[in-house]
């Protein structure tokens, strides 16, 4: 059984930076997606950053240059360092972890959630 566990959050003010970390526990093939979705109030949930099995990442366009994931796989634990923060920010970011390792920026690809993390940036 696949748990994900996010932390890190919480409230900054614009300009500033926030690493946001998730922990796995439970097995699941290391060659498969992981990434960080969020969502905002009255919008719908996307993806932010992605990583394959073989450490490519895409980002969408709003937080290229300033966000960056990464993963430890000795430490089953994804992470995501914001840096730059603007109140455009400002959502739910969520850890999921997908069996597949390939597609990796669709949201329905992915099997496995945690409770999320909120961010805030004013």
């Amino acid at each position: 059984h696949v748990q994900l566990v996010e932390s890190g959050g919480g409230s900054v003010q614009a300009g500033g930076s926030l690493r946001l970390s998730c922990v796995r526990s439970g097995y699941i093939s290391k060659s498969g997606c992981m990434a960080w979705f969020r969502q905002a109030p009255g919008k719908e949930r996307e993806v932010v950053a992605s990583i394959n099995g073989l450490g490519g990442t895409r980002y969408t366009d709003s937080v290229k240059g300033r966000f960056a994931i990464s993963k430890d796989n000795a430490k089953n634990t994804l992470y995501l360092q914001m840096n730059s923060l603007n109140p455009e920010d400002t959502a739910m970011y969520y850890c999921a972890a997908a069996i597949r390792g390939y597609d990796c920026i669709t949201m329905a690809n992915y099997n496995y959630w945690g409770q999320g993390t909120q961010v805030t940036v004013s």
